[in-house]
């Protein structure tokens, strides 16, 4: 397990990549159902445990290459209590399943071949409803009280941290950096944006990262964004502000698609890795504080390589 100084921020100038798109390469890549993009589910038989773990290992090998972290997110985006209600999942089967997604973490972690590399296992949370459309807006402690049970799940494991993904509002953002704080696990939270740099809440992301933090006590360990293109939210940190010091991790998507035409889309976009290397490169100057670098939806191993090549001769 890393020591505290080699978690990310705490890391000086460490550079750690986290994977892709796990649930996009699963269905898209490896032809694999998910039912409700729910990667947790194949943890029930020693096939889907397979799946999982030769997900892991490419993302493992470029880290050793280019020298640099890894963070391997548990496959739990979708393992809280109304997800897995709609897949059948009773409250102690969903705890168990949290808890065999850190074994399996911990065991890539563990393995002899992987010892070289500093791994972060990170226990990953997301959204209550969808990350694309939140139909429903929760409060702050209405969020607390329904990601609490997952969080605690991941506090009595050997994860090192949790990650909220995908977060479409702040409150619930909110409510998981409280019960995070409560459990006494490090927290970062990842806010998804659209087109216009604005949260799919219409808030825009500097105001959500500090309405976060105002409201928690700076809780979070820092902040990311995720499941958008770099060029939807460039705009938004044009005009600066202590905020974008607390930004510690991007996980962009390669598609510059809007998340409703990727909700409609039949075939997966791709992009271009070499291009989406070019982005970070371009966002490292505005973004000065980020540490965790990786990809997201219809990204795989090929772009999060792309990204710490080009980063590493920045």
């Amino acid at each position: 397990m890393p020591r505290a100084s080699e978690l990310p921020r705490l890391a000086g100038d460490r550079l750690f990549i986290t994977d892709g798109g796990m649930e996009t390469t699963l269905i898209f890549h490896r032809g694999i159902d998910l039912p409700d993009f729910a990667a947790f589910d194949l943890l029930k038989d020693e096939a889907g445990v397979a799946a999982l773990r030769a997900y892991y290992e490419p993302y493992v090998a470029v880290a050793r290459e280019h020298g640099v972290g890894a963070v391997l997110d548990t496959p739990t985006w979708r393992a809280s209590a109304d997800w897995g209600a709609r897949l059948g999942y009773s409250p102690a089967g969903l705890e168990a399943a949290n808890r065999r997604a850190v074994e399996l973490a911990e065991e890539v972690r563990s393995a002899p071949a992987n010892r070289d590399v500093a791994i972060v296992v990170n226990g990953a949370i997301g959204p209550r409803g969808d990350g694309y459309d939140p139909q429903t807006l929760m409060s702050a402690d209405e969020a607390e009280n329904y990601h609490r049970a997952q969080v605690q799940t991941f506090a009595g494991t050997s994860a090192d941290m949790v990650t909220a993904l995908t977060m479409t509002h702040a409150e619930e953002a909110i409510g998981i950096a409280r019960a995070a704080a409560s459990a006494g696990v490090p927290a970062a939270i990842s806010f998804t944006v659209e087109t216009d740099g604005r949260l799919p809440s219409g808030q825009p992301l500097g105001d959500a990262v500090e309405q976060v933090d105002a409201d928690t006590g700076d809780a979070p360990a820092y902040y990311m964004i995720n499941c958008a293109h770099p060029s939807h939210f460039a705009p938004a940190l044009e005009d600066g502000g202590a905020w974008i010091e607390r930004v510690g991790g991007v996980r962009a998507n390669a598609s510059r698609k809007s998340h409703a035409e990727l909700d409609e889309a039949e075939t997966l976009d791709e992009g271009d890795p070499v291009e989406l290397g070019a982005d970070y490169r371009a966002l490292r100057p505005r973004l000065p504080a980020v540490r965790v670098v990786g990809g997201c939806c219809g990204t795989d191993h090929r772009h999060v390589a792309a990204i710490a090549e080009t980063l590493r001769r920045s």
